[in-house]
């Protein structure tokens, strides 16, 4: 006898959302997402900041149009915000001057909702999400916590087919967010809410494992879904089952796996090539701690990323793009979910500060075009200086106006560290380091 499948809510088809720059350059955000959505379901949308998985999360609830692509919910193209769907935001979105009470029956308001009937629903949604007895309460009064428990019953309280929730969790601290995602799906489970189902997005990998019946990885500059995991676990789930265990090391090697056809990059990290390059903003700080990290017991210059992660207690979105930043040094090498010291990396983690500074100057010059290509031309120049709309100007032939500052501000506290050159503020220009003799 065939298994019977759960009904079809939602389908997305080849969805892509493309913006335009300040400079009137096309640049596209999402492209080619497909995804299809069943009853009873709670998918993830998992991803680096930036990867687009926010910015189709509002495509499906009408909020932006696709470029391309559609969008069916319950059989009918979304066109604008649909009936059956309700969001829940990472930053709460309360009405400071409304109480709970008014705040969890905007919805009914506007779906026009008999005045009785808005009474007894909002009453239902607040006890059912646990602030019986801050009903007259305002969004000042509550925590953090307690603030999105607003947010969900507000969302509930409509009686949606899907609930979409972009980060729901992010903004609270550790404790908090772990007690409001373990009653919601304790909610879930027991069958005690409307939703028939879920769409988050996150990218904290374990939330992801923890709550998801299926994950989509997505790969970023274009935002596009790159794998499909399922999680075949039942709830509720233990952090430290091996099978739990073994989906997270799956995620985290798909996440540091270099893209086929991709040139010394791996998916979404530092796009572009030469000058083109978009780096993070990762302070030296940051990059000589995890150095010293792994460099120490118990890893003695080898980690599994996933662990290492809970040790740090750092998220994916927070420890691959330092991990990846001494990859592009060569002072990390990452493979299959796994990061190492190089022989460089190991110098590093053993020279004092003055040695530290040469090698990181050495490594800057040779493996980041862009500050090889800013020492050259301050060394080319009699007075050794430069403005800085000399390298921005030229940074936004290849990328958007935003991402030029903020690589130019990378390259910069690079620079500074491995004084190598300089940027002055009040003249606006960059400058060769001043150099000390040794003495003699």
């Amino acid at each position: 006898m065939a298994t019977p499948v759960n009904p079809e809510l939602l389908s997305v088809k080849d969805c892509c959302r493309t913006f335009t720059t300040p400079g009137n350059e096309p640049l596209v955000v999402l492209e080619d997402a497909e995804l299809t959505l069943r009853e009873g379901e709670i998918v993830g949308l998992l991803g680096r900041s930036g990867s687009g998985k926010s910015t189709l999360l509002r495509i499906i609830a009408g909020l932006i149009a696709p470029s391309r692509g559609e969008v069916r919910f319950m059989g009918h193209r979304v066109r604008g915000p649909a009936p059956g769907l309700a969001m829940v935001f990472q930053t709460f979105a309360l009405f400071p001057w409304l109480t709970v009470r008014d705040n969890v029956e905007l919805g009914l308001v506007a779906l026009e909702v008999p005045r009785e009937e808005q009474i007894r629903r909002a009453q239902a949604a607040i006890e059912l999400i646990g602030l019986a007895g801050f009903e007259a309460a305002y969004p000042k009064e509550l925590s953090g916590g307690m603030r999105q428990r607003v947010g969900f019953a507000r969302a509930l309280v409509t009686y949606p087919q899907l609930l979409l929730m972009d980060e729901p969790f992010s903004a609270l601290d550790v404790l908090t967010a772990e007690t409001l995602r373990s009653d919601f799906l304790d909610l879930w489970v027991e069958g005690r809410m409307p939703i028939k189902s879920v769409l988050i997005v996150t990218h904290n990998i374990e939330e992801a494992v923890l709550m998801c019946d299926r994950i989509l990885i997505f790969a970023s500059n274009p935002g596009r879904i790159v794998q499909e995991i399922p999680v075949a676990l039942p709830h509720p789930r233990n952090r430290l089952d091996p099978t739990f265990r073994s989906i997270v090391d799956t995620i985290y090697t798909r996440m540091t796996t270099r893209a086929p056809g991709a040139a010394g990059t791996r998916d979404g990290v530092f796009p572009g090539t030469g000058l083109g390059m978009v780096l993070p903003d990762v302070s030296t700080n940051l990059m000589a701690g995890l150095v010293e990290t792994l460099a120490a017991p118990p890893y003695q210059g080898r980690a599994d990323l996933p662990p290492l992660a809970s040790a740090l207690q750092l998220e994916a979105d927070e420890l691959l793009p330092i991990a990846e930043t001494l990859q592009l040094l060569r002072f990390v090498d990452l493979a299959e979910g796994d990061i190492a010291l190089t022989d460089a990396g190991r110098r590093f983690a053993q020279a004092g500060v003055d040695e530290r500074k040469e090698l990181f100057a050495n490594h800057l010059i040779a493996y980041v075009p862009l500050a090889a290509h800013i020492r050259r031309v301050l060394e080319s120049r009699p007075d050794h200086r430069a403005p800085f709309s000399r390298f921005s100007e030229e940074l936004e032939d290849y990328m958007g106006n935003e991402q030029a500052a903020a690589t130019l501000r990378a390259v910069l506290a690079w620079s500074r560290y491995a004084e190598a050159f300089t940027y002055v503020g009040e003249t606006g220009m960059f400058e060769l380091a001043q150099s000390t003799e040794p003495q003699a």
